[in-house]
């Protein structure tokens, strides 16, 4: 169950790495081809999902790599389901279904290093 956690963590942590990244540090003109979403959102909360994308992705590697309070790798995971299920949210108010595969997909990894995580709690 380790190795499991740390390959489902180390995939999580870059992709959020990345997509936080690009919401804290871009503009919405740059966001919007790939985020058409930004439009309907403030862009203060758009950062503030990129951080907590970016806050995220260091949880579910540093505290268990540490040793240091492992248990908020577990308290990140949830964390980023809960973000996974707001961007679910947020496409299908905007008729969007068709969009959220990619969310799914990141809503079960995220679940997926919950269960894990708890394995070595």
């Amino acid at each position: 169950m380790t190795v499991a956690y740390w390959i489902v963590a180390a995939l999580l942590a870059v992709f959020y790495l990345y997509a936080g990244g690009k919401k804290v540090a871009q503009s919405q003109e740059q966001l919007r081809p790939m985020m058409g979403w930004v439009d309907r959102v403030p862009m203060p909360a758009v950062r503030t999902i990129g951080a907590l994308e970016v806050l995220g992705a260091a949880g579910l590697i540093l505290p268990p790599l540490t040793g240091v309070a492992p248990w908020l790798a577990v308290a990140s995971a949830i964390g980023l389901v809960l973000v996974q299920v707001g961007g679910i949210v947020v496409h299908l108010s905007r008729g969007e279904a068709r969009l959220i595969g990619l969310n799914i997909g990141l809503l079960v990894a995220a679940g997926a290093a919950v269960w894990l995580g708890t394995g070595w709690l």
